[in-house]
């Protein structure tokens, strides 16, 4: 019985060390790329860290032929001429999110923060599922060329919904609300706070702190809860309202010049392909552990205040982010072809994923209840 299994399976055998010895092959013949890649924020964010780790799948996935290094921000060129830099080879690589370039196209918003779910309901899964397989990984290749840049993009990790915000003092009302200077993400997320009578501040990441403390703003917003604590919100404010729209989708992402992306070979840019699908998901898993750990200890190392949103915001907010993209939709036709195939895969799937995203928060918020009940009990 063996000798027969063993005799049907030789065919198979030699079938795979042909084709090992092919790849093998493949892999000595490809010649070295090394990819010198500007980030936008610290090496030592999270985003970083998770971008080290696809670098290290492609290296391993191309035998070593392709390798990444990782460059602080500002290190060749300002932050804000990245993408310039990675057009005009001055870089191989950048590393940013999409929605930092919608000043050389709007469009670029509803790839890298598509607000309010781009009005259509698109949450971080959803849209993921219509970049994949509704046709956006087409338009977003198609983004660059209407950008008149020569590079190529790989969206690597998304993220969201992202926190409403950090305030002094609970804001129970959109009354209360509007009443505060906020900083806000500039663009088309600050723009729909905007038309919703918010009053929005756009800063950088550094100034934001010194502009709480000296009074300049009243409430801000960055991130998540694990970027939130890192940069220390919780010594400044300590109410904080983790449900927000503005971003309730994420997407950072990677660019390689062009003339580099094209001079690899067909296996490396596989490799690139396939270590940047998996990431996708590697980055979803990475942040739910992540913020989970920080989030508790805001709440009970830090003596953060967790609040729920006012709930006229989301229908506020979601309501202005619609007349705002219909704005862009009449300027540009791009755009109106993006949010156009965001909004036909809206139609059947967002009614499913409604519909299953209740089951999912049924069980999360039920063990949650159980948790928050154990800890009230272990309290008295």
């Amino acid at each position: 019985m063996f000798s027969l299994l063993m005799k049907r399976m030789k065919p198979l055998v030699s079938a795979f060390a042909l084709s090992s010895m092919i790849f093998g092959v493949a892999q000595a013949a490809d010649k070295p790329v090394k990819i010198r890649v500007q980030s936008v924020i610290p090496v030592t964010a999270d985003e970083i860290v998770m971008l080290k780790d696809f670098a290290s799948d492609v290296s391993a996935l191309t035998g070593g032929t392709v390798t990444f290094e990782i460059l602080p921000a500002g290190s060749v060129v300002a932050v804000a001429d990245t993408l310039d830099a990675v057009d005009k080879g001055l870089i191989e690589g950048g590393f940013a999110w999409t929605h930092y370039w919608s000043g050389k196209h709007p469009a670029a918003t509803l790839f890298g923060s598509p607000a309010a779910g781009a009005g259509v309901g698109l949450d971080p899964f959803a849209w993921l599922s219509w970049f994949q397989y509704g046709g956006g990984k087409d338009l977003y290749n198609q983004l660059w060329k209407e950008m008149k840049v020569n590079v190529h993009g790989l969206i690597l990790q998304p993220v969201g919904p992202e926190a409403l915000g950090w305030f002094k003092k609970p804001i129970n009302s959109m009354d209360d609300f509007r009443k505060l200077r906020f900083r806000a993400p500039p663009g088309i997320p600050g723009q729909i706070y905007k038309e919703i009578g918010v009053s929005a501040v756009a800063m950088g990441g550094g100034d934001i702190l010194p502009a709480l403390q000296k009074g300049v703003i009243d409430a801000a917003e960055w991130c998540c809860p694990k970027p939130d604590k890192t940069f220390g919100f919780q010594k400044a404010l300590n109410h904080y309202y983790l449900q927000g729209l503005h971003q309730n989708v994420v997407n950072a992402d990677l660019y390689i010049n062009g003339t580099v992306w094209n001079n690899m070979s067909d296996a490396q840019r596989k490799a690139i392909n396939v270590a940047s699908e998996a990431a996708l998901m590697k980055a979803v898993s990475y942040r739910i552990r992540e913020n989970g750990i920080a989030l508790y200890q805001l709440v009970h190392e830090d003596g953060v205040v967790l609040h729920d949103t006012p709930k006229e915001y989301f229908t506020e907010y979601a309501n202005a982010a619609q007349k705002v993209f219909q704005k862009y939709a009449d300027e540009n036709a791009f755009f109106k072809t993006v949010w156009n195939s965001q909004r036909d895969f809206a139609k059947t799937a967002i009614p499913f994923w409604a519909q299953a995203q209740r089951a999912n928060a049924n069980i999360t918020g039920a063990y949650a209840k159980v948790l928050a009940d154990q800890e009230k009990k272990a309290k008295k």
